[in-house]
């Protein structure tokens, strides 16, 4: 049984929008801080998109800033990634990672989910 859930993935055209969702037991989902990261395809590495503190403090790459918006709501037991305006080069596999930490972001510590693939073309 996975420990993290992702969901929400699809496909969409080009300025579209798409809610993904993370989901994992209530007390790894409370403890830890959650990111999101996305591989591109045929790409294994996977790029930090955006993480949001237990505190509410957020990070967003560059490439996503202003179209991205993360969430984390722990009485639901559910964290977002609210993605608009997308574009092709948001494609990819979308993960949801939860860890303490993401100073050493870089790293695949933490819990991961199998990831919800996101396909944005016209």
């Amino acid at each position: 049984q996975a420990l993290v859930v992702e969901s929400g993935g699809g496909s969409v055209q080009p300025g579209g929008s798409l809610r993904l969702s993370c989901s994992a037991g209530e007390t790894l989902f409370r403890i830890n801080h959650m990111g999101w990261y996305r591989s591109a395809p045929g790409n294994e590495q996977r790029e930090l998109v955006a993480t949001i503190t237990n505190r509410g403090d957020t990070y967003y790459a560059d490439s996503v800033q202003g179209r991205f918006t993360i969430s984390k709501d722990n009485s639901k037991v559910a964290g977002y990634l609210q993605m608009s305006s997308l574009k092709p080069e948001d494609t990819g596999t979308y993960y949801c990672n939860l860890r303490p930490s993401f100073h050493e972001y870089t790293t695949m510590h933490g819990y991961w989910g199998q990831g919800t693939q996101v396909t944005v073309s016209s």
